[in-house]
């Protein structure tokens, strides 16, 4: 295995989504957006890439904008017939959800990756 200084964003996110708890202690959608806000921020202060783009490309894969942050455009992705209480899914739910979030994220970095090698 890499070690993560060597990984792509891509590869780096594929870690994490195969392994969540082991970065986040109890996987929930909830600590893992918090993780991945904090990944954004570190970027942000240390110039790394981030995620910019991400909340702008959900809102295209969905092909309509909603008033929510990325997390709640994840959400009507994963769960289009739509949900209760964001902080309390039901465990299918949340394991489906948090699924689909790293399904999007490889998407996301596997068209950023294709545009900078062009």
């Amino acid at each position: 295995m890499k070690q993560v200084s060597e990984m792509s964003e891509r590869e780096y996110f594929a870690c994490v989504g195969q392994r969540p708890g082991m970065f986040v202690g109890r996987t929930s959608l909830d600590s893992i957006t918090a993780f991945l806000t904090g990944y954004d921020q570190h970027a942000i202060r240390h110039g790394g890439r981030r995620l910019a783009g991400w909340h702008e490309w959900l809102v295209a894969r969905r092909g309509r904008e909603r008033n929510h942050a990325w997390p709640g455009q994840v959400l009507h992705i994963a769960l289009p017939d739509g949900w209760d209480n964001m902080w309390d899914l039901p465990r299918d739910d949340e394991a489906h959800a948090v699924d689909v979030l790293f399904r999007l994220l490889d998407e996301f970095a596997a068209e950023r990756e294709a545009a900078s090698e062009t």
